[in-house]
């Protein structure tokens, strides 16, 4: 009997450390494009924007182009923040982001990343919010991004740039 309450012990604890493995280890995938890592930052109550950010692989011999997206809860916008002469300035990328062959591009805070417009709801931290995004070649990808505190310096607000050991 001893021996089976240990079984029963060991086999639930394996189940639990199963259900808490990383959120972040996930991918979406069509043809040759895979968006790696998704997550969002948590909105303040009344907040009409939010941002998601994430990896996509391209592991292609040709080229795609990240065009747009969709989601039930917002407008789903590429946009791009960067300084010149010294400023900050955020705008929405139009004609596609380019996705090299062989090649990724990390969206992230400070860069490009996908802008929530008109948001029917906050983004709450633990829930996650599903998004389809399109690209040229790849078609439709239906993403689900993790949202995390509304100050997380990057996924999950994990110190140091590391996210599940890829660095940033």
């Amino acid at each position: 009997m001893r021996l089976h309450s240990v079984s029963l012990a060991l086999a639930l604890a394996l189940a639990l450390a199963a259900s808490a493995a990383p959120a972040f280890a996930q991918e979406f995938k069509a043809g040759d494009v895979v968006v790696e890592k998704p997550w969002a930052r948590a909105t303040p109550k009344g907040a009409d924007v939010g941002a998601g950010y994430l990896t996509i692989l391209n592991k292609g011999a040709a080229p795609d182009s990240l065009t747009g997206g969709a989601a039930d809860f917002a407008t789903v916008e590429i946009h791009e923040m960067k300084s010149e002469n010294g400023v900050m300035q955020m705008r929405q990328v139009t004609g596609g982001l380019a996705i090299p062959a062989h090649g990724s591009v990390a969206l992230a805070p400070s860069g490009y990343h996908i802008m929530f417009t008109h948001l029917a709801h906050p983004l709450t931290k633990g829930e996650t919010v599903k998004a389809t995004l399109n690209f040229e070649h790849a078609g439709p990808v239906a993403v689900e991004f993790k949202v995390v505190g509304v100050g997380a310096p990057n996924a999950g607000g994990m110190k140091g740039g590391d996210m599940g050991g890829m660095k940033m």
